[in-house]
């Protein structure tokens, strides 16, 4: 029996943990995509490429060019132009999509959260007074706070930004992480007020817990609209139930 072509389009841990289940899997020729942002990616023993397709078309052409009938976005809550193209390429070639959407995170007793759209509508809740503002919103778009330059702030990402607001102090960290790191980070930097995606997943979950503690209030930015998907499931043991259904 031929093998099951299928794209992971990667870079969570969800995707993570769908390729460490296809290694050495017969049943499956799973090549692995990653958008290139970060450096020094975690790559899993797969067929790995990094960088963009060049669109839908392009996306299109490379399954037609790789013979590649499954499409598992895997991506990030917050990459939409990727879910975007790999469901209208999917539309055009006739590929099976699937979405690996983990749940969203939920505010629970203790929680003080304001929800936002957008990042520059988060950099505008933080309001005129200066805090001392915890970003944990990755490198790239930092620019909306330079509309906020009273504040003092410390950016986490996996790599430094080129971009980010004055009086911002910037530091590298990979998750998973730890909750008492987390209370460290807002113990030690005396932090007032978080920002932060709502991506779910438990790798960053514990800065929720330590803000819960602290009393930290968050603002919380909500996932964009998504392409509709008929076909969803919420980790990667589902995914692999999926795919076994092509084998």
């Amino acid at each position: 029996m031929s093998s099951v072509n299928v794209l992971i389009l990667g870079g969570t841990t969800e995707a993570m943990q769908l390729a460490r289940l296809l290694e050495g899997d017969a049943r499956f020729q799973a090549v692995y995509s990653v958008a290139g942002r970060t450096s020094n990616p975690r790559l899993p023993n797969l067929i790995c490429r990094s960088g963009g397709f060049g669109g839908v078309e392009g996306l299109r052409d490379w399954l037609a060019a790789n013979q590649c009938g499954i499409i598992v976005d895997a991506t990030h809550p917050f990459a939409g132009q990727i879910s975007h193209n790999a469901a209208r390429a999917a539309e055009l070639s006739g590929a099976r999509l699937l979405a690996v959407s983990r749940p969203p995170w939920r505010a629970v007793a203790g929680d003080s959260w304001q929800s936002v759209t957008s990042m520059a509508e988060a950099a505008r809740a933080l309001g005129e007074a200066p805090k001392r503002v915890l970003l944990t919103i990755g490198k790239l778009e930092l620019a909306a706070f330079c509309r906020a330059p009273q504040h003092y702030y410390v950016s986490r990402s996996v790599d430094l930004p080129e971009q980010h607001p004055p009086h911002c102090e910037c530091i590298t960290q990979r998750g998973p992480f730890r909750l008492e790191d987390e209370l460290a980070l807002l113990d030690d930097y005396s932090i007032e007020v978080m920002v932060t995606k709502n991506s779910g997943g438990s790798a960053a979950q514990p800065k929720l817990e330590a803000a819960r503690r602290r009393r930290v209030p968050v603002v919380m930015v909500e996932r964009p609209p998504l392409p509709g998907v008929a076909e969803q499931v919420q980790d990667a043991e589902q995914a692999l139930r999926w795919l076994e259904g092509y084998t």
